[in-house]
C-alpha cells in the first residue's frame, strides 16, 4: 500500500509525490495492479496566494477536479481510497457522499477514507452515508503511537463502531521512538524538527530515555517495537512508514514478525499510559 496525498511536495513542488509514484507505475510489470494505491484531497493546490471558492476543501467541485488532477500525476485511472485530508466545516456532508458517488459510478475511486477526523465526525460521516444507502468511509488514517495515544479516546471507538481501518500516521512520533537518544550517545543522526523539540522537555527526554532502557534490556530495537505496539492495538490494520533507508525499511519489515511478551507491554503501558477506556476515563 502507498499513502500519498495530492499536496505532498509542498509549496512549489505540490504534487511532487504523486508523480514520483505515477513515474514508478509506468514501468509497467503489474506494479500498479499489486499496490492499494491510497491519496488526499482537502489543501489548495493553486499557487501561493491564489485563492478562491472551489480551489480547497470538499466541495464536490474541488473534488471532481482535484481527482482528476491526481489520477494524471498518478498515471492511472483510479484509486483505492481516495481520502479527506481534513474535516471540512463548511461543506455538508450530503455534498461530500453525493461527489464521491459519481466518481465510484465513473470507476475513478473504489473506497472514500478520512485523515485526522474526530470521532464525532466520523460518526457523522457514516450517518449520514447510511441514510442515503452509500458505503461510508471504510478507513481513517490518525496520529497514534505510544507517545500519542488520545486517538484513543474516541477516533479508535468510532473507527472499531463503524467498520473502519485505523490507519496510524507518524507511528514512531517523528523518529522520537526511534532509538533518538542512543543515536546521540552514539554520534550518529542527531534528532531534529518535532523530535528535537520535544528532547528539549526534561519530562519528555526522561520518558525515552526509560523506554529505551527498557527495550535495551530485553535486547529490542526501538523503531521495531514502536510499529510493533501497534500492531497489537485493537481497531489498527497497520501503520504508515515512510522509511528514509533501506536500513529503515528493512526495519519495519521485521516489526510485522515481532512478538512482543506481556512484560515488555506492561513496561510500555506503565512508561506511556493511555487516556484509558472511553467514556469511563474522562466521565468519572
Amino acid at each position: 500500500m502507498f499513502g500519498t496525498a495530492n499536496v505532498y511536495g509542498w509549496g512549489e513542488s505540490k504534487g511532487r509525490t504523486e508523480e514520483i509514484i505515477g513515474t514508478w507505475f509506468s514501468q509497467g510489470g503489474d506494479r500498479r495492479e499489486k499496490t492499494v494505491l491510497a491519496t488526499k484531497v482537502y489543501a489548495s493546490m493553486s499557487r501561493e496566494g491564489d485563492t478562491w471558492p472551489n480551489y480547497d476543501r470538499l466541495s464536490a467541485l474541488n473534488i471532481r477536479r482535484a481527482v482528476d488532477a491526481s489520477l494524471k500525476r498518478l498515471q492511472t485511472d483510479y484509486i483505492d481510497v481516495y481520502q479527506f485530508h481534513h474535516v471540512d466545516r463548511l461543506t455538508p456532508f450530503e455534498e461530500i457522499w453525493q461527489a464521491v458517488e459519481v466518481l465510484v459510478q465513473q470507476g475513478k475511486i473504489l473506497y472514500a477514507g478520512s485523515s485526522n477526523f474526530p470521532g464525532y465526525k466520523i460518526a457523522q460521516a457514516n450517518e449520514t452515508a447510511a441514510r442515503h444507502g452509500r458505503l461510508g468511509l471504510v478507513s481513517e488514517q490518525c496520529l497514534y503511537n505510544l507517545a500519542e495515544r488520545r486517538a484513543e479516546m474516541e477516533i479508535i471507538p468510532a473507527a472499531e463502531a463503524y467498520g473502519l481501518g485505523v490507519i496510524p500516521w507518524s507511528p514512531l512520533n517523528g523518529g522520537l521512538l526511534g532509538g533518538v537518544i542512543k543515536k546521540e550517545v552514539e554520534g550518529g543522526r542527531r534528532a531534529s524538527g518535532r523530535s528535537a523539540e520535544a528532547l528539549a522537555n526534561t519530562a519528555v527526554r526522561a520518558q525515552v530515555q526509560a523506554y529505551e532502557d527498557l527495550l535495551d534490556k530485553h535486547g529490542l530495537e526501538p523503531g521495531e517495537v514502536g510499529l510493533a505496539w501497534l500492531l497489537t492495538r485493537p481497531g489498527v490494520t497497520g501503520p504508515i512508514v515512510g522509511p528514509r533507508t533501506q536500513e529503515q525499511l528493512d526495519s519495519a519489515l521485521r516489526a510485522v514478525e515481532l512478538e512482543l511478551s506481556e512484560e515488555v507491554l506492561a513496561g510500555l503501558e506503565e512508561i506511556f499510559p493511555g487516556p484509558g477506556a472511553s467514556p469511563e476515563a474522562f466521565a468519572w
